[in-house]
């Protein structure tokens, strides 16, 4: 079982950064796929950025260039570090993990596909 909380969301001027951060506790996460979603209100919740147990990093094409995904598996910890922060990114981001590897684009991006989740931060952007 692997409990995973969320720190460092905040209300954010666009422009402005953020740097998420994902604490796991339970057991080691060195060999979990971790990754980042994001909800917005009324809408479903998206994938945002992914990094594999090995390092390989996975993005969103809305993201691309301003967030960065990273992990410290002697922490047991990831982050997300966002950058030039747009008012369309203000959401709740929740950090998720699973033990699948995260190739296969399909499941990488579909929220039913992981295991555990944080109970999520809340981002804002003021245009």
């Amino acid at each position: 079982q692997v409990h995973l909380v969320e720190s460092g969301g905040g209300l954010v001027q666009a422009g402005g950064s953020l740097r998420l951060s994902c604490t796991a506790s339970g057991r080691a996460i060195g060999t979990d796929a971790m990754a980042w979603f994001r909800q917005a209100p009324g809408r479903k919740r998206e994938f945002v950025a992914a990094v594999s147990w090995g390092g390989t990093t996975y993005y969103a094409d809305s993201v691309k260039g301003r967030f960065t995904v990273s992990r410290d598996n002697a922490k047991n910890m990831a982050y997300l570090q966002m950058n030039s922060l747009k008012f369309e990114d203000t959401a709740v981001y929740y950090c998720a993990s699973r033990a699948a590897g995260l190739a296969l684009t399909s499941t990488r991006i579909d929220p039913s596909r992981y295991d555990y989740w944080g109970q999520g931060t809340q981002a804002t952007v003021s245009s």
